[in-house]
C-alpha cells in the first residue's frame, strides 16, 4: 500500500528573511507552495502546519545558553559581541533578522511532526527543514537549529531502531553526522562536493564507525550519482536494513546553482530519494541548500509530485509560468538563465559517463566489515 504523502510547512516561508545580500534571502519555500499550488498539487489533507518548536525541545539537543541567546538577540534586534563570537549569531553567514528564533523554531518543529507522523505510516515532506550544519552550541553554515537531528532523535524516541540518514545536499552535513558519532542505532550518509564548504566529510571520515562520505567532484551528473547510488548507498541501506530513513535533499547540487560546482539534473534528484524512502517503512524527507530560486523551485515541487503520484506536465500551465517568471536573484545573471527554467518542471537527463574519480569512491565490499 502506497504511503499518504504529507506536505508540512508553516507561515515563515512568506517573510522575506537573512537581509538583501544573502544568499538565503531568495524565494524558497514560498516559490514552491506557490506552485504547488498553481498546478492544484496541494489540497487542504495533504498539508500539515508546522509548529514551532518550544524552548524544553530545542534544548534536548541545543544548550540552553544557545537557545536563550538566539533567543535575546531576536527579541532585542540586536546580538552582543558576546553572541556573535560565542554563537556565531549576527554574523555575515548567520545574520540577526526578524523572526529569526520563530523561524528556525518551526524548522524543528516541522521535523519533529514529520517524524511522528512517518511512524504513523505518512511519507512525509519538510522543504523548511534541512539545516543540516546547526551544531550544539552556535549557529553555523546559515542553519540556526539543527532539525534534521530532532527528526532522527524523534524516530528513536518514537522505537524506530536503527535510522539511516542520507545527505543529498552539495555540502557535507557535518552537524548530523558528529550528533550521532557513537550512537550505534544511526547510521548517516554524506554525498557532497569536494574541497566545498565546511571542508569536511573525507572519504576516510568514517564518523566513529557508521557514517559514509562520498565527496565529489566538480561536474558531478546524472550518471554519477546514479552509479554511486546503485553501487555504494543502497548497499549500504541494505546492510543496515533501516526501520527509519531521514533524506536531506538540497538542491544546490543541481546544474545552475551559484555555491556549488555539480551538475545534476533534478530528475535523478528524484529518483535518488524516492529509491531511498523504499527502503524503510517511516520516512522523512527534508530541504536543504538551494541557492538558484528557478532550479529550487522546480525540483522540490516535482520532488513532491513524485513523492504523492503526480503526473508532472511535459510543460507547465500559464498560471505556473507567472510563478516562475516572477522569481529573481542577484547570484544569477539574466542571460545564464535557462528559458526550460520557466517553462518546465522536469530537466532534460543528463546522461554521461561515470568517471574514474567516482568509481574509485566506492568501497571494496569483500573488505568492508561495518
Amino acid at each position: 500500500m502506497r504511503r499518504t504523502t504529507i506536505f508540512i510547512g508553516s507561515g515563515s516561508w512568506e517573510t522575506p528573511g537573512f537581509g538583501d545580500s544573502h544568499p538565503l534571502a531568495i524565494p524558497r519555500v514560498a516559490s514552491v507552495v506557490r506552485l504547488c499550488e498553481a498546478l492544484e498539487w496541494l489540497p487542504p489533507e495533504e498539508f500539515r502546519q508546522s509548529p514551532r518548536a518550544t524552548i524544553a525541545e530545542l534544548e534536548r539537543f541545543h544548550t540552553p545558553a544557545y537557545v536563550a541567546a538566539l533567543a535575546e538577540a531576536d527579541a532585542a534586534g540586536i546580538a552582543s559581541v558576546a553572541a556573535r563570537t560565542r554563537f556565531g549569531i549576527g554574523t555575515r553567514e548567520n545574520p540577526l533578522f526578524p523572526g529569526v528564533f520563530a523561524r528556525a523554531a518551526a524548522a524543528v518543529g516541522g521535523s519533529l511532526l514529520a517524524a511522528d507522523l512517518a511512524v504513523r505510516g505518512h511519507l512525509c515532506f519538510h522543504p523548511e527543514g534541512g539545516t543540516h550544519h546547526g551544531r550544539p552550541d552556535r549557529a553555523s553554515g546559515f542553519c540556526y537549529f539543527n532539525d534534521p537531528v530532532f527528526a532522527v532523535r524523534r524516530l528513536l524516541e518514537r522505537g524506530v531502531d536503527p535510522v539511516l540518514y542520507v545527505d543529498l545536499d552539495a555540502h557535507h552535513g557535518d552537524g548530523v553526522q558528529e550528533a550521532f558519532r557513537g550512537d550505534p542505532r544511526v547510521h548517516t550518509v554524506s554525498i557532497h562536493e569536494r574541497g566545498r564548504w565546511p571542508y569536511t566529510g573525507a572519504a576516510a571520515d568514517r564518523g566513529g564507525g557508521r557514517s559514509w562520505n562520498f565527496p565529489v567532484p566538480a561536474g558531478f551528473g546524472d550518471g554519477d550519482l546514479e552509479f554511486l547510488m546503485r553501487e555504494a548507498v543502497l548497499r549500504i541501506a541494505a546492510r543496515v536494513a533501516p526501520a527509519g530513513i531521514v533524506v536531506v535533499c538540497g538542491t544546490d547540487g543541481l546544474a545552475g546553482d551559484p555555491l556549488s560546482g555539480l551538475a545534476l539534473g533534478n530528475a535523478a534528484l528524484w529518483d535518488a530519494v524516492l529509491a531511498l524512502v523504499a527502503t524503510a517503512p517511516a520516512a522523512v524527507v527534508l530541504g536543504g541548500g538551494g541557492y538558484n530560486p528557478w532550479t529550487l523551485a522546480r525540483a522540490w515541487t516535482g520532488l513532491w509530485a513524485r513523492l504523492s503520484g503526480r503526473p508532472i506536465p511535459d510543460t507547465l500551465p500559464e498560471a505556473a509560468r507567472r510563478v516562475l517568471a516572477g522569481l529573481a536573484c542577484d547570484l544569477i545573471d539574466e542571460d545564464r538563465i535557462d528559458p526550460a527554467w520557466l517553462t518546465t518542471l522536469a530537466d532534460a537527463p543528463r546522461a554521461g559517463a561515470v568517471r574514474a574519480e567516482v568509481r574509485d569512491l566506492v568501497p571494496d565490499w569483500e573488505v568492508v566489515t561495518t
